[in-house]
């Protein structure tokens, strides 16, 4: 980028649109107005009224900062510093995986299947979007959150106090730290990606997410062999269990619920691009 061009709206985002797409990075016209919406405190509607106006060089600096980052291909959320998860702007960083679309099947079917929650767990939280849209949403609830990295747990601090959440959050591997209570909805976003397969990602996933949030080990359902059967004894009767699953894993999760002989027929259902990606069960009421 010449510094000594004249570089209006319009030409800038032409010109980062071609760059970033010989980089690799997709939807790049449209990220390029994010980022240009940033550097210059404008939203989209602001950026097509001021097309024939040249930045400044605060605003190029800022924006070139962005450009460079981006076409090593860190993730957009990242530059940004969040990211909106079921209606809500989250903060986001290294320490934590940038929330996904998908994972709203969650919330959602937690609203649907227990509505009445009065006591929700969330296993290994990373940015809080679960735990914090469900304290929301489930007005009576007490919410716990539960994450083994202590600076994921900073960021998901922070989103609970931007959003007025009363979220408790306790460091600590699966259920140990609440080893002893008991809950009428437990839910979890495990990581799932197989071990050898994380390497084989884009970019912005391998060499950006937190690697201790991605490896699921070696078939990557090391955590659901787990969670499945220990979740029981932190239920309630007639609590549930919702799990987020990986592409092509939900049959085998199911299987889990099925054999452990604890919860009553699981269900599965889609996320928002159609693939499997929640299966959960309530617990059977006759298992003590």
């Amino acid at each position: 980028m010449n510094k000594n061009e004249n570089w209006t709206t319009v030409k800038i985002i032409k010109w980062t649109s071609d760059y970033l797409q010989q980089r690799g990075v997709a939807n790049s016209r449209l990220e390029a107005e994010w980022m240009l919406c940033a550097a210059t405190n404008l939203d989209r509607i602001g950026l097509y009224l001021n097309f024939d106006k040249p930045l400044d060089e605060r605003e190029l600096s800022i924006f070139r900062s962005m450009i460079s980052r981006r076409a090593k291909r860190e993730p957009l959320q990242q530059i940004l510093g969040s990211e909106e998860f079921f209606g809500l702007d989250f903060e986001v960083n290294r320490d934590v995986l940038v929330p996904r679309h998908d994972t709203e099947i969650i919330v959602e079917q937690a609203l649907a299947r227990k509505p009445g929650a009065k006591k929700v767990l969330d296993i290994g939280t990373g940015s809080g979007c679960l735990a914090i849209t469900l304290s929301i949403h489930l007005t009576y609830s007490d919410v716990t959150a539960v994450d083994i990295s202590e600076a994921a747990l900073l960021v998901a601090s922070r989103n609970s106090n931007r959003h007025g959440a009363k979220v408790r959050f306790l460091c600590g591997s699966l259920f140990q730290p609440v080893k002893d209570e008991i809950f009428d909805l437990i839910v979890s976003n495990p990581p799932y990606i197989p071990s050898d397969d994380i390497s084989l990602l884009e970019p912005e996933v391998s060499d950006f997410d937190p690697w201790i949030a991605l490896d699921g080990g070696k078939d990557g359902l090391d955590f659901y062999r787990t969670i499945v059967p220990e979740a029981s004894s932190h239920l309630s009767p007639g609590g549930w269990l919702l799990l987020e699953v990986g592409d092509g894993q939900s049959e085998k999760v199911a299987e889990m619920f099925v054999n452990s002989g604890l919860y009553k027929t699981p269900v599965v259902e889609p996320g928002r691009n159609g693939i499997k990606r929640l299966v959960g069960a309530e617990k059977n009421v006759l298992v003590s």
